[in-house]
Parts: C-alpha cells; sequence; structure tokens
C-alpha cells in the first residue's frame, strides 16, 4: 500500500516508517498537517494517490485539531480516501465532519490502547479496505455528547446502555454481565436496536459499528 504519514513525534514518525516499511508498504511521512495536505495533492496530480493516511490530530503549529482538520479537508476533496487518525487524544471536533457522509474508509485509534503491532497493521488494512475502525472510547465519547445534546433518537434508555456497551466493544455476554441481565434480554435489546436504527441485515461483522454510527446522526 501507498501510506501518508503525518506525524510530528521524530521517534514516533521513524518508528511507524519503519514498522510499515518492512511490512512492504511504500511510506511517506511528514511532521504537520499542512505538509499532509500537500503531500497528497501531489500524488493525486501525478495519478498515485495514496491508498491510505495516517494522521496524528494535534501538530504544528498549535497542537490543537491541525491533523483532524487536514483530513476532514482531504475527505471532501478526494471522497473516500481512506483515513486512519492515531492520537493520543479523544478529539470530538470535526469528527463528526469526518463520518457524516461516509463512514466508510475511517478509523481513530488511540495511541496508548494499541496493545501490539500486528493490531495496527491489521486495523490499518482495514481502513485501506473500506471499513471503519474506531476506537470504543472514542465512540462513547462521541455518544456521551449525543445523549446530552441531542434526545434518545427513539432508543429506550436501557437500549442506550447497551449501545453504549457496544461501542466499548463488549460481546453479548460481557453486556449481560455488566448489566445483571439474561443474554437473551442483551439479544433482544440489540435486534430492537438494529431494528429502530435501520441496520441492514446484510451488514455482518459491521452491524454493531454501524448502529452506533448510525446512532450518532439521527
Amino acid at each position: 500500500m501507498r501510506v501518508v504519514l503525518a506525524e510530528d513525534t521524530a521517534i514516533l514518525r521513524d518508528g511507524l516508517v519503519a514498522l510499515l516499511t518492512r511490512r512492504g508498504h511504500e511510506v511517506t511521512a511528514v511532521p504537520d498537517g499542512e505538509r499532509l495536505d500537500r503531500e497528497v495533492t501531489r500524488l493525486a496530480a501525478d495519478g498515485t494517490p495514496p491508498d491510505v493516511v495516517v494522521a496524528d490530530i494535534r501538530m504544528p503549529p498549535a497542537f490543537t485539531d491541525e491533523g483532524l482538520r487536514a483530513a476532514v479537508v482531504l475527505r471532501a476533496r478526494y471522497p473516500g480516501l481512506p483515513v486512519l487518525l492515531f492520537s493520543q487524544y479523544v478529539e470530538t471536533r470535526y469528527v463528526d465532519a469526518l463520518l457524516s457522509d461516509d463512514a466508510r474508509g475511517v478509523g481513530y485509534l488511540l495511541k496508548d490502547r494499541v496493545l501490539d503491532v500486528g493490531e495496527f497493521a491489521e486495523a490499518l488494512g482495514r481502513v485501506a479496505g473500506g471499513e471503519t475502525v474506531l476506537d470504543p472510547e472514542v465512540v462513547s465519547q462521541l455518544m456521551g455528547r449525543r445523549d446530552r445534546h441531542d434526545g434518545p433518537a427513539g432508543l429506550t434508555a436501557r437500549e442506550r446502555e447497551v449501545l453504549a456497551l457496544m461501542a466499548q466493544g463488549r460481546s453479548n455476554g460481557g453486556i449481560a454481565r455488566e448489566l445483571y441481565v439474561s443474554p437473551k434480554t442483551v439479544e433482544k435489546n440489540v435486534a430492537t436496536i438494529f431494528q429502530k436504527l435501520r441496520i441492514p441485515h446484510d451488514a455482518a461483522d459491521h452491524r454493531r459499528v454501524l448502529a452506533v454510527l448510525r446512532y450518532l446522526r439521527e
């Protein structure tokens, strides 16, 4: 894959370049959002757009949300461009814009929660392949903001509890243990959530992620 990597920390940037290069990927690394924009634009103009962009969120000059804003701009300019945000922080500003039209090919992982190289490489490949990969903590914070500002979207309080635990990556059994209910009850709640949020049966393994994203947009 052709990867453009935006990361301001030199040691981490070099480490990621070495990691991805060893796995056979062609990597171009830049230290800030402005150069990320320029590099992706250059490659696209040459007819060789990247297969995936990996971007930190807080980069020079202000170390606020430069990488995230650059990703939003690039997704708008090149619809469907796969983008994986890789950050220490959960930043909800602009994430809605990144997910709003089409969440396929979007990822958001927290650096401290990626436990091994294989996990990161797998997530990168899934995002490049058009999947949505979101850290459960990111989704939970987005859902918390959604509940505070926008109401229940037709879900009961218990269904929202179940959906929040789904966002944390819990299985039906894990949700049942957390809520002190039977797995059968959780199955019914999950089925109702899918129905209310209009998640198609053919969504396969992505139904749980799609349910959370649909809830955030309702």
